[in-house]
């Protein structure tokens, strides 16, 4: 006996050779020119020496599926079973490559089986045969399909079955697999597809909320879906059972679940939380149709949609299955299956084993390229306050992935050390003397970096100047706010309105801004510095909205206290806990790497809920800290006056530990 496979190294391909070579006979396998060492590799996994498994060198796309006269005439009359497999199983694919694959590739394959005369033509289907059909879909049914038209897909697994009913002359069986899983055992498949393209979805959940925590759903439609063995167990044993020539068999689960069941299944096995409460997506049936298409075709809604569902990695297509009206009987593949002990799984059984799977080889985050050099290697980056603490640090990790950096400070020294420092670690550094605070300063060196360089690709504005001083003690130093103003905000601004231009023309760009952990805080005795860098933030924000589509990203770190000769005249800070430079630079690595919006430490982001939650509560505690934390000796006016700083008491210690990163 010998058998014929069309898309034999494909996913449900190889696993059914493999249950073929249990059996006897010789297996020829369609295989393109440009896919032998795939087929090799299913020898070598398959440990067949070269007996059994025989390639067939062709193309579904060309007729006769492009054998030879000469390998035809060899093949005829000896190919009891031919399994027609090979096909586009891909809702996002387009439907000029659907068409040449799925019906182009039937028509050819029939073709062939027709010449060589095979014992019997077995043609891998799909339930998308019944397109949209509302209600139950028989077995015995296919001109009744509805809405065929809706989906690429759809049409062209339902015009290549129509062509096997129609033009194969010699006995056949169609088979109408459901959505097809990875194997239950191993977990494995070869690529995303139905639910798993809402297992990213999934882990963001888990990265952001806990396992216990229930969130809002959604209970779409009943999804059908069976693992890959249990499609090749069953397909195998209908093909080899005699007397069932002319039938079609569902293999589908005949209790399918719904959407929102499935979802929570597999967040439990992936360890996310589970949607407790779930809306039913057929509530929103009420809205007229034309309402709901003006609205998705509203500019801001189509480019929010597409944002999101681009990040999340789900195609358009998927969501417009939510609402899936079709329900399959599966009575004459039980008939065939009885006594068989073939049985479909449940998928709570093993949903485990398809998540590790996905997550261990399949997940599209492992194949993102999260090397800081990936993101840097070659670019211009642009470090203010680059001789010195968060930014020489954050320099010498840029320059050591291979980015071409560009520093600035006051001090012409301590760039040169600096510069010596980088160059000695094996890094490219050029260096600018420019103070920021003086704004000819800053246009010069935007003209002379954009004359030596062409621009930068990456800014960081790093370079600020931080006050500590109650609102009382600055009555009559109107200055403080003036100068934090000019150098934290207008010095940046500067900058950044002048490396902008240039960033836009080449659709290319990263601001990133140092900001303060006060912005989110509202800390006491900081109101000259967190103004300054609260209105860098707003900018930023503005800015984002305007540059978005053009390639440009905003990111705000709001930086937690960090031990540099800034914070060195509060000789308190000594005693709380602070990061060191080095994790400083670790941020703004994250943040050129990820280029989030923004960066902020959990103790950040959650004094800028309560704030907002409750408002007073927070004025209490932050008016208790103001009382708690004594001004020091530079902020009395007594600069130099170290000798006078009290050493911090176990409450003061204690509260700063509590809010870590916190200034005081």
């Amino acid at each position: 006996m010998a058998y014929f496979v069309t898309g034999a190294t494909g996913f449900i391909g190889r696993n059914l050779v493999q249950k073929l070579l249990a059996r006897k006979g010789t297996i020829h396998c369609l295989v393109r020119k440009g896919s032998m060492d795939k087929f090799e590799a299913l020898r070598d996994r398959l440990g067949d020496d070269g007996k059994r498994l025989v390639a067939v060198q062709g193309d579904i796309g060309k007729p006769h599926l492009g054998i030879s006269p000469a390998q035809r005439k060899a093949l005829a009359g000896k190919v009891r079973h031919f399994f027609h497999l090979a096909a586009i199983y891909d809702l996002a694919a387009d439907a000029d490559s659907q068409y040449k694959a799925n019906v182009e590739g039937t028509r050819h394959a029939v073709q062939l089986a027709d010449e060589i005369r095979v014992g019997c033509f077995h043609h891998a289907s799909s339930i998308a045969v019944a397109g949209m059909y509302a209600g139950v879909f028989r077995e015995d049914m296919f001109d009744e399909a509805e809405d065929v038209e809706a989906n690429p897909y759809f049409q062209t697994k339902h015009e290549s079955e129509a062509i096997v009913r129609r033009d194969c002359t010699r006995p056949y069986r169609i088979y109408r697999p459901a959505i097809v899983l990875g194997h239950s055992q191993t977990g494995e498949i070869d690529k995303i597809d139905g639910p798993y393209y809402f297992f990213r979805t999934l882990k963001k959940l888990r990265q952001m909320l806990p396992a216990w925590m229930p969130v809002l759903g959604i209970e779409g439609g009943r999804v059908n879906m069976v693992p890959v063995d249990y499609v090749v167990d069953a397909m195998d044993h209908i093909a080899h059972k005699p007397g069932l020539d002319g039938g079609v068999f569902h293999l589908t689960d005949p209790a399918p679940l719904r959407i929102g069941q499935v979802l929570n299944i597999f967040a439990h096995a992936g360890h996310a939380p589970q949607m407790s409460m779930r809306l039913d997506a057929r509530m929103f049936a009420f809205v007229p149709a034309v309402v709901k298409q003006g609205l998705a075709s509203l500019p801001p809604v189509k480019r929010f949609v597409n944002a999101v569902l681009r990040d999340l990695g789900i195609p358009a297509e998927a969501l417009k299955l939510i609402n899936y009206p079709t329900r399959f009987d599966s009575r004459e593949t039980e008939r065939a299956l009885r006594g068989s002990k073939i049985r479909l799984p449940r998928l709570d059984s093993y949903a485990w084993r398809l998540w590790d799977y996905w997550e261990r080889h399949l997940d599209p985050d492992l194949f993102v390229d999260r090397s800081l050099s990936g993101k840097v290697k070659g670019r211009r980056v642009l470090i203010t306050g680059g001789s010195s603490g968060i930014g020489k640090a954050a320099a010498l990790k840029i320059a050591g992935a291979g980015g071409k950096v560009l520093i600035c400070a006051r001090g012409a020294d301590e760039l040169a050390a600096a510069k010596k420092e980088i160059e000695a670690a094996g890094g490219v550094c050029h260096t600018y003397v420019a103070d920021l605070a003086e704004m000819k300063s800053a246009d010069d060196l935007v003209a002379a970096i954009v004359k030596e360089h062409g621009g930068v690709d990456i800014l960081v504005n790093n370079a600020g100047r931080s006050i500590r001083r109650a609102i009382a003690s600055s009555y009559d130093r109107f200055h403080d706010f003036e100068r934090t103003m000019q150098l934290n905000y207008f010095g940046s601004l500067r900058l950044i309105m002048g490396f902008l231009p240039g960033m836009t023309e080449r659709h290319r760009g990263h601001v990133i801004n140092i900001s303060s952990i006060g912005v989110l805080t509202n800390a006491p005795r900081f109101s000259a510095y967190v103004a300054s860098k609260a209105a860098l933030d707003a900018f930023s924000r503005c800015a984002q909205a305007e540059f978005s589509d053009n390639g440009i990203n905003f990111t705000t770190i709001n930086m937690p206290l960090v031990k540099t000769p800034m914070i060195a005249p509060t000789k308190m800070y000594d005693s709380v806990p602070t990061l060191t430079p080095e994790e400083a630079a670790d941020l703004i690595a994250e943040a050129i790497i990820e280029r989030p919006v923004r960066i902020a430490t959990r103790t950040g982001i959650f004094a800028q809920l309560l704030y907002a939650a409750a408002p007073r509560l927070y004025e209490v505690i932050m008016n208790t800290a103001f009382r708690m934390f004594p001004d020091s000796a530079a902020a009395k006016g007594m600069k130099g006056r170290t000798e006078l700083e009290q050493q911090p008491t176990s409450e003061q210690v204690a509260f700063a530990a509590i809010m870590r990163g916190v200034h005081w």
